[in-house]
């Protein structure tokens, strides 16, 4: 059985600058700390500026080199000139995946109507799957309690370890055929 690898990265120039704290990467793994219920799993964390070079090669050597089975990216995805997460995530994509932007957004307009301005995405590389999340931690977990249902399952159809989630936070959804036995 293969380890879970999720790579966290935070996009943010002012951030990564040292100009004020990083929420993402800590938002994410309190999230990923109470949902996932594999016994064997681990992070790769990066804070990284907003240049779609940077984030491009960022998000190649979390899936190429380190083996990340699911990459989770905080910040970016907005209208603004610097937010280039959305074009660095689908340059390095095999396969775009655009039930999750979709359903992000859904999500997020029972909050805010701003919502609409997102262009997150989510795409496979090779056995990874890369999802843009909102950069505010508020939104992160929004966000995730209303996409995560579905991840583990996707990882289990690209190849990847098999995910178990705590239900009580959120709830797995496998076709029956693909449910393993306890």
């Amino acid at each position: 059985m293969n380890d879970l690898i999720v790579g966290l990265v935070s996009i943010s120039d002012r951030a990564s600058a040292g100009v004020y704290k990083d929420e993402g990467i800590p938002a994410l793994k309190e999230w990923l700390a109470c949902a996932i219920a594999s016994p064997a799993w681990r992070d790769e964390t990066r804070l990284i500026a907003d240049e779609q070079p940077t984030i491009e090669g960022t998000l190649k050597e979390l899936v190429d080199r380190q083996g990340c089975h699911l990459v989770l990216t905080t910040g970016g995805t907005g209208p603004a000139p610097r937010d280039v997460t959305p074009e660095a995530t689908l340059a390095v994509a095999e396969k775009v995946m655009p039930g999750f932007g979709e359903q992000m957004r859904a999500v997020s307009l029972r909050y805010v109507p701003t919502a609409i301005l997102s262009r997150q995405v989510a795409v496979v590389r090779g056995r990874c799957l890369i999802i843009n999340l909102p950069g505010q931690p508020k939104a992160i977990k929004e966000t995730l309690d209303g996409v995560f249902p579905a991840v583990p399952y996707c990882i289990d159809l690209i190849g990847g370890p098999y995910i178990e989630t705590h239900e009580a936070v959120v709830r797995a959804f496998r076709p029956k055929s693909a449910l393993r036995k306890k």
